[in-house]
């Protein structure tokens, strides 16, 4: 099975836990090299931002630590549990909800930001989802996104050495069918009435000391590719 989504509520009961699986831990791991990119085009204190496909938490508690008023969306229903717990444990005021970027249950031009990582190359319809970030927006609100490259380079890092050899992320968690060139995501923004801005690599740069990969900006966009997009 390829593009399974069952595995991030599979992890719900262990996504904070000290003992999570390694490919959650990779995920947290991601969020500083993605933010670091994101704090170039947004002054997050006070902005209300979207996390489009937040699973269980981890980009909206950093977005909201640098003072965002958040609010997090996913369609797995146990992995927004877990968000939610975790986030009353913290005492954090982060709103969760269940549902899809095809049909997002807010009223128009309701954020300033909409970040969505690791989620376009997971959804059924990415035009439509696109369609639904642009709606939401307020005007001049900023998206800021990551997905993945599709050619034989981005194949050969994100399944057979990430899920089958490295398995730093679980087997069919990706179909590589659905990873996205940036030309057409470039066309696809522009067709939702977005405006695309620059876009740069992310990939792996070092170890921690658990020996779980750390991530970084890169100049090659072959696999991962990060890029910004305002709403006129």
């Amino acid at each position: 099975m390829r593009n399974d989504l069952t595995i991030y509520d599979k992890a719900a009961d262990v996504w904070w836990a000290e003992d999570r699986p390694r490919w959650v831990r990779t995920l947290q791991n991601m969020v500083p090299a993605r933010l670091k990119w994101f704090d170039k085009a947004v002054d997050w204190p006070g902005k209300t931002v979207l996390d489009l496909g937040c699973a269980g938490g981890f980009m909206a508690e950093a977005i909201d630590e640098r003072g965002a008023s958040v609010t997090g969306i996913d369609p797995a229903a146990e992995a927004i549990a877990a968000a939610s717990r975790h986030a009353k444990e913290g005492g954090r005021d982060i709103r969760y909800d269940v549902g899809v970027g095809e049909n997002l249950p807010y009223e128009d031009a309701s954020f300033d930001v909409v970040v969505c990582v690791d989620v376009l190359e997971h959804v059924e319809s990415v035009p439509e989802t696109l369609s639904e970030i642009a709606r939401v927006l307020k005007p001049g609100g900023v998206f800021c996104f990551d997905t993945i490259n599709r050619n034989p380079i981005a194949r050969l890092a994100a399944i057979t050495i990430a899920e089958d050899i490295v398995r730093v992320l679980p087997k069919g968690t990706h179909d590589p069918a659905m990873f996205i060139k940036p030309g057409e995501l470039r066309e696809m923004l522009v067709a939702a009435g977005l405006e695309p801005g620059e876009v740069t690599g992310l990939g792996p740069t070092g170890l921690n000391r658990k020996l779980d990969l750390t991530f970084g900006r890169l100049p090659l966009k072959a696999v991962i590719y990060m890029g910004i997009a305002r709403k006129p």
